[in-house]
């Protein structure tokens, strides 16, 4: 079943205070560990610091079928400096699994799709 989580993020000053070029060698790293996932794990990212929300500068819409390798994905960022450091933090994540209604009348009360 495939799975979708939004990670809301909060990137904090001591971010921005940073050289341009600093943050992108940063990011540069965390692609590099987005990237070995992608076989299994869809990831896009977008900026909201400048539209309304609450307690998130960033969000992470992520679509996966294994769990498991979205949290090996998000094991190998939170041990990247750009965590470590503080410059970044995970504020909450929303998940939500695509059709699961669908998928249970079909599978565990074996009603057809029509």
């Amino acid at each position: 079943m495939r799975q979708m989580m939004i990670v809301l993020l909060e990137f904090y000053p001591s971010w921005l205070a940073l050289p341009r070029e600093q943050r992108r060698e940063h990011a540069e790293v965390l692609q590099q560990i987005i990237n070995k996932y992608r076989s299994s794990i869809t990831v896009r990212f977008f900026d909201a610091e400048a539209l309304p929300g609450k307690d998130y500068t960033d969000f992470v819409v992520c679509e996966t079928e294994d769990l498991k390798q979205y949290h090996y994905m998000w094991e190998e960022i939170r041990d990247s400096e750009t965590y470590t450091k503080g410059y970044m933090k995970i504020k909450d994540v929303i998940m939500g699994l695509e059709n699961a209604f669908q998928s249970y009348e079909k599978e565990a009360l074996q009603m057809s799709s029509e």
